[in-house]
């Protein structure tokens, strides 16, 4: 028998596990309207060769055609795709660009600089890990600018690398840089940010951007893909505690039944002691099964389901978590939220609220207050506009397990949902969990105004429609009567119509006359047990 040494690996496999050790860098462009956040991250792809010819010979094409940038060519038109957004010459979606370098691969989150579109930028930040903030050296920080600053803020994300833009339309000042500098470090003093970089750049002609210039002499910094290409922002998601809310109870069978879910945080481990939330069933994991089979240890962003070694009844909502480092159960949370719609938050309205995969029903407590982007200190108000950044107590009708956004993001986030409409209204993080058993005992009463299912009973009022149906099915069933002894004594169907019409009519105005009122008033009414 013949023992042949193993070949060598072709040349050409090796670069294809590059990718499998190379770090990856989750960052935002944001900043105001026409700062130059697509123009900036399409001159990133095009200088880092991550264009192809065919792309290059549709983006000069469409530069002829939809281009500000005269013969040249215009790299926003990389990036917005709609054709809302080259006629408009505007970034409305947020538009995701994966690329690649020798040392880094990089997901690009190129948001919207309008204030109208500051949900879809609110959304991209959610999911970054640094922020790249455009500020025009002429313009500076404009009011959008901070409003992006504060919304990072609160979302968590703590790097962030200023790029001053258009410095050729100041000469190359470093004056004017340092004079914008300056105002964006003292506007970030107070926004928890742990890392700042600023560098200028002018995008337009790829000064600084991916190389250094020799129009910045005074400059002394990376450029700024050499400083994405190293920066290390911290990721906390394996050493935060283990949780796992359930999005379903796997039974395929009489003899298999499981928990599915992602693993937003923390790890496990097969034998590890666990609580069901918000219950607070202790059990130990038996089995973590896969696609692939059953695994021994699995880490956060895993998709499993989890067997345990107590029958357990745990169902979607609930949160599977670890048993030494568990999230707190209460009805009542201190939130700050991000409103997105017109029509302004405000004290006793009623709103579905789902945080990872529970979904309750939630009051608006009074004392609201917004954050002003000047002073970025709270300031009390009667409501929260739209695109306003600030604080609120919400009362759920049922208590659920979550933590604090600050020591577990997935389980910590949550948003607000129109109970009648079903739009998404506002997203929001918890910074205050009042004790379940502290709990001011008027917390656990909703209001009277239309509320939402939310798994339970807790419905105590019914909106304007479902009343005014009501009440016309049960006076057209009523008048069947009148009708009969009508017909009866007349021998005319329209005569018998026309009075058990008008029966109708005025019996409706008054029985839903009647019901708006009642819905009304507080007494009487009690909350169902959770």
């Amino acid at each position: 028998m013949n023992v042949h040494a193993q070949p060598a690996e072709p040349a050409f496999v090796a670069p294809l596990h590059e990718p499998e050790r190379k770090s990856l860098l989750r960052f935002i462009a944001c900043g105001s309207v026409d700062h130059g956040k697509s123009t900036l991250i399409g001159r990133l792809l095009y200088e880092s060769k991550q264009v192809f010819d065919d792309q290059l010979d549709a983006l000069a094409a469409d530069s002829r055609k939809f281009g500000t940038q005269g013969d040249a060519l215009d790299f926003s038109l990389l990036l917005d795709g709609l054709a809302a957004e080259r006629e408009q010459n505007i970034t409305i979606d947020v538009a995701y660009r994966f690329f690649s370098t020798a040392r880094r691969q990089f997901i690009v989150i190129d948001a919207p600089g309008h204030e109208e579109y500051t949900a879809n930028m609110a959304t991209g930040a959610s999911v970054a890990d640094l922020a790249l903030v455009l500020v025009a050296v002429e313009e500076g920080l404009t009011r959008q600018t901070k409003r992006h600053l504060v919304i990072l803020s609160m979302l968590g994300v703590r790097h962030v690398v200023l790029a001053v833009n258009k410095m050729d339309r100041v000469g190359w000042s470093r004056d004017a840089f340092g004079a914008v500098e300056t105002a964006f470090r003292e506007l970030a003093t107070d926004l928890g940010f742990v890392d700042i970089a600023c560098i200028p750049v002018a995008a337009k002609n790829g000064d600084n951007v991916t190389t250094r210039s020799i129009h910045l002499p005074w400059y002394r910094g990376p450029s700024l893909l050499d400083y994405l290409e190293t920066v290390e922002p911290a990721r906390t998601s394996n050493l935060d505690p283990f949780r796992m809310p359930i999005q379903w109870v796997n039974r395929p069978d009489a003899d298999f039944r499981g928990c599915s879910g992602l693993i937003t945080s923390g790890e496990m481990r097969v034998g590890m002691p666990v609580k069901i939330f918000p219950a607070g069933r202790v059990t130990r994991i038996a089995r973590i099964a896969t696609f692939d089979g059953d695994l021994g240890h699995a880490t956060a962003g895993r998709s499993v389901t989890l067997t345990f070694t107590d029958p357990l009844d745990a169902s979607r909502g609930d949160i599977v978590a670890d048993a030494k480092r568990a999230p707190a159960v209460t009805k009542r949370i201190e939130a700050r939220i991000f409103w997105m719609k017109d029509r302004p938050l405000e004290r006793g309205q009623t709103y579905l609220v789902k945080l990872a995969t529970s979904t309750a029903t939630a009051r608006v407590e009074p004392g609201l207050s917004i954050i002003d982007l000047d002073t970025r200190r709270a300031v009390a108000a009667d409501g929260i506009g739209a695109n306003e950044v600030g604080h609120c107590t919400l009362t759920f009708d049922r208590a659920i397990a979550l933590d604090r956004y600050e020591d577990c993001r997935d389980t910590g986030s949550f948003v607000l949902i129109d109970p009648e409409t079903f739009d998404t209204v506002a997203m929001g993080c918890v910074e205050e969990i009042v004790p379940l058993q502290n709990g001011p005992r008027l917390a656990t009463w909703l209001p009277s105004r239309a509320g939402a299912v939310s798994g339970k009973l807790t419905r105590w009022t019914e909106t304007h429609a479902r009343s005014l149906v009501k009440a016309v099915s049960w006076r057209a069933t009523g008048s069947l009567d009148t009708f009969v002894v009508t017909f009866v004594i007349s021998g005319s169907t329209k005569l018998a119509g026309s009075v058990a019409l008008t029966e109708i009519l005025t019996k409706v105005l008054i029985y839903y006359g009647h019901e708006r009122i009642w819905a009304l008033v507080p007494w009487g009414k009690r909350q169902a047990a959770p």
